[in-house]
């Protein structure tokens, strides 16, 4: 399994901008040259963050981003859903109702428990814990 780039960016950027909770703003041109993260790219993504409510921004010439609650009030779960939506393991398990017999495959109970469990440590792991 490999996580998509988005996301891996996402966390990245969260992180930097985790780094300086309890001070000023960071700028976006700042984190794009500290994690090697294009502008454009940035932008989009700091976007779906603060629609999600895990940042906020300022404006101004002291203006940035900075998360919206503490680093220990925020599960990388909450981060990956903001940037991907939330998880299934397979495709039939999202539709269920609306694929025949799906649920009912024998690889089904395999798929939920995979998800369960990844789903399991994305809500124990904070961005403080990342931090440290």
């Amino acid at each position: 399994m490999k996580l998509p780039s988005r996301t891996r960016y996402g966390i990245k950027a969260i992180l930097a901008i985790a780094k300086g909770y309890g001070n000023s703003p960071i700028q976006i041109k700042a984190i794009a040259e500290q994690e090697d993260i294009s502008n454009k790219y940035l932008e989009q993504l700091t976007a779906m963050l603060k629609m999600a409510g895990l940042i906020r921004s300022m404006r101004g010439p002291r203006g940035g981003y900075m998360l919206a609650k503490p680093p220990s009030e925020i599960p990388i779960k909450d981060v990956f859903w903001a940037l991907e939506g939330q998880m299934e393991s397979v495709e039939c398990m999202e539709h269920a109702s609306h694929t025949s017999g799906c649920v009912d495959c024998a690889t089904s109970l395999i798929w939920q428990e995979l998800k369960d469990s990844i789903v399991g440590v994305m809500e124990k792991v904070t961005l403080a814990d990342l931090l440290e």
